[in-house]
């Protein structure tokens, strides 16, 4: 017998289903206090159920949120909550909705996706790419770093978070990748959650707020949920209070960038350290992300860009593109290359990772993931900024 499919926006009368599903798929408790929370914060516009004979079959959510990408800011859908019944999976539900959230997103305007995958290999099928990865530390009490006293004062804040965004903001926008976070994301995402902790703020000898910590302390063990900084002074300072926990600790845990450059500085840089591959990313449409992506300024550029997309039709094909001085891009769709302009040709994964800085174009031409001359790869590696890829959130 033929099943009836549609995709539709899960309404608030099937939220209680719907956080069942995820509790069973992510195995939690679904508490009463957990019920409450997410009740209240549950938007019928960012959720999508694939619906079999009429029963919530998979989910998935698209949250409105934005990233910095080389300093500007990018309207960016950020996938969660990708569940399927286990009666139901194999069936291509969830190829179904991720087709659907791609027109979804991109009607909205968001020509770039994040997620953080289950399992990479699956999401690669669909586009994704793996953009974001940071450094795990776990550092002894003896390790920790010896600082004598520096300029400035440090001063317990407490969850204020108009001081903390001004600072994390300007922190933000130095990578690629980082969320644009509102007051109800710092409430909701960064101070509600189970993580619980004390917020210290930097002041530098301007008495400008260039820094702070968000940790906790328990069982011996300081857990740093947040370290952010604005020069290196903040980061010595921030340090030396950390390392003035040393009577309480065993030993400290924290995440960083993946460029982070800590076991330099340390007496002792033989810490426990490891990279750890964190989230991908899609673009949702090349022609709007181009349009949009700030290349490097300096000189005019034309190339004939092939973008290989099996999932959204609007962006496989041939695309022109030109870079004026100020580095402002015209996009346009072209039928077929012609031999008079440079070429180069891509996956939308490999274009993914490439715009957001996570790999290089040499690296990516090297390893036969983007194909073209000599002459095209040196133009987009001088095009193409350097900045690290970061992200801190989760979602």
């Amino acid at each position: 017998m033929n099943q009836q499919l549609e995709i539709r926006n899960i309404p608030n009368v099937h939220f209680m289903d719907s956080l069942e599903m995820s509790a069973f798929a992510f195995q939690y408790e679904l508490t009463p206090e957990k019920v409450e929370k997410w009740m209240a914060l549950l938007n019928s516009d960012q959720m999508w159920g694939a619906y079999v004979d009429d029963t919530l079959a998979a989910k998935m959510t698209i949250f409105d949120l934005q990233t910095w990408i080389q300093g500007k800011a990018f309207d960016m859908g950020g996938i969660a909550g990708v569940v399927t019944w286990p009666e139901y999976r194999r069936g291509g539900l969830v190829a179904k909705l991720l087709s659907h959230g791609l027109r979804v997103m991109r009607e909205k305007g968001q020509t770039v996706s994040f997620l953080h995958p289950f399992q990479f290999s699956f999401y690669r099928k669909y586009g994704w790419e793996t953009y974001a990865e940071y450094k795990s530390y776990e550092i002894s009490v003896q390790q920790l770093p010896k600082l004598g006293p520096q300029p400035g004062r440090i001063v317990r804040t407490g969850y204020d978070v108009k001081l903390l965004n001004g600072i994390y903001e300007a922190y933000a926008r130095r990578y690629n990748g980082t969320l644009i976070r509102n007051e109800s994301w710092w409430q909701n995402r960064i101070f509600g959650n189970a993580q619980q902790g004390t917020v210290a703020v930097y002041y530098d000898a301007e008495n400008q707020p260039a820094g702070y910590v968000y940790y906790q302390v328990k069982d011996n063990i300081l857990k740093v949920h947040e370290l952010v900084y604005l020069h290196h002074g903040a980061c010595l300072a921030l340090w030396r209070f950390l390392a003035d926990h040393d009577s309480m600790l065993d030993k400290l845990v924290m995440k960083a960038p993946a460029n982070d450059k800590l076991p330099f500085l340390l007496d002792n840089p033989r810490i426990k350290q490891e990279i750890v591959p964190y989230f991908m990313a899609r673009i949702v449409d090349v022609t709007g992300f181009l349009t949009k992506y700030p290349f490097a300024s300096g000189a005019e550029w034309s190339l004939q860009l092939e973008v290989k997309d099996e999932q959204a039709e609007w962006n496989n094909g041939w695309f022109l593109l030109q870079v004026d001085e100020s580095g402002t891009a015209r996009v346009a769709a072209i039928a077929s290359p012609s031999s008079e302009l440079p070429a180069a040709s891509c996956t939308i994964q490999t274009l993914a990772a490439m715009l957001t800085g996570y790999q290089r174009p040499s690296f990516l031409m090297d390893i036969g993931r983007l194909t073209g001359t000599t002459e095209v790869c040196e133009s987009m590696e001088r095009l193409i900024p350097v900045r690290q890829t970061y992200l801190p959130d989760f979602f």
